[in-house]
């Protein structure tokens, strides 16, 4: 049967808690039957991909589902004094458009939201027995982080995503202090690979969906200081996006054009699905449980028509050729 099923990775880029979105159209994704090969992911969409891929390794779709649900419901604001410590900061981050704020280092306050991060993943996932559930073919996952003083661009993979390589690609170098792997010091994937792609070719995969926060355009010119810093952020994620999927696309012209022969040659298939709300720089970190929510919400349905949209595009693909043989 799954000769017959076309082969998909999903590249899932980051944007903290916009990333809600992803786990969303994650959950759709995994209603169907589709053959995933291969799941990617930096920052929160590394997160997101981890779950999926830790539920598809427990051969348990549902499992993956609720883990999606979960980490996200426990992951938002929801006690009182978390909620008023997520208003009071959302505040704090939009004042900065009228007024200078202090920033501190992470190196100068305790490291207490680091550790409860770590014990958030931990408590969803447990990595050290990831090892036992791989097999020959399990799913592949690459996750994507910088060396901080090499600078350079790490993939983990499959047995090597641990939880230091999840808060590694999740470290805001702002909010978070580097974390140590291997003797590294590594921060956030957003600087390397958002999201990893070019690794997906390894997974033979037919196609590619790629789940996008970040848009590629915006309608109005950003003036404030928060829509410039937003726009800068999106520009710098949306590049290395755009190189690796020319890496890839350049692959498929080479084939299309004869110019690689051989069967381990073949034109992948990119598709996206695009969060399509405006939202600020700001609410990329908020844990507000309703926000939350809506954008799960969205991410169910936007994956939904995408999904409907691929039915159509089968049902429709045979009549096409029939009209073209005439």
């Amino acid at each position: 049967m799954d000769a017959q099923r076309k082969r998909i990775a999903i590249a899932c880029q980051g944007g903290g808690s916009h990333t809600a979105f992803t786990a969303g159209a994650l959950q759709r994704i995994l209603q169907d039957d589709h053959h995933i090969v291969a799941l990617s992911g930096t920052s929160g969409g590394a997160i997101c991909a981890t779950l999926a891929w830790y539920g598809l390794l427990l051969e348990d779709r549902r499992r993956a589902s609720d883990l999606l649900e979960a980490f996200w419901r426990d992951n938002s604001a929801n006690s009182l004094m978390d909620k008023f410590l997520n208003d009071f900061l959302m505040g704090a981050l939009r004042l900065r458009n009228w007024v200078a704020m202090p920033e501190i280092s992470p190196y100068a306050v305790p490291t207490w939201a680091q550790e409860q991060f770590r014990n958030l993943l931990e408590r969803h996932i447990d990595f050290p027995g990831i090892k036992k559930l791989l097999g020959p073919k399990s799913p592949h996952l690459y996750v994507g982080a910088v060396e901080v003083l090499s600078g350079h661009f790490r993939v983990f993979r499959d047995a090597e995503v641990g939880v230091e390589a999840i808060l590694a690609s999740a470290t805001l170098p702002t909010l978070f202090r580097a974390v140590p792997i291997d003797g590294g010091l590594y921060w956030d994937g957003l600087f390397s690979h958002n999201p990893p792609v070019r690794d997906l070719p390894d997974s033979k995969p037919d196609e590619i969906w790629v789940i996008q926060i970040n848009p590629w355009a915006r309608a109005t010119e950003p003036q404030s200081v928060e829509a410039i810093a937003d726009r800068r952020n999106e520009l710098s994620g949306n590049l290395s996006l755009a190189q690796e999927l020319f890496f890839i696309e350049k692959i498929n012209q080479w084939v299309e054009e004869g110019l690689l022969v051989g069967d381990q040659y073949k034109v992948i298939t990119i598709r996206h699905l695009q969060l399509s709300q405006d939202l600020d720089l700001a609410s990329k970190l908020d844990r507000d449980p309703g926000f939350i929510g809506a954008l799960m919400t969205q991410g169910r349905a936007t994956a939904d028509a995408f999904l409907a949209q691929l039915e159509d595009e089968s049902v429709s693909a045979p009549v096409k050729r029939s009209r073209q043989a005439s």
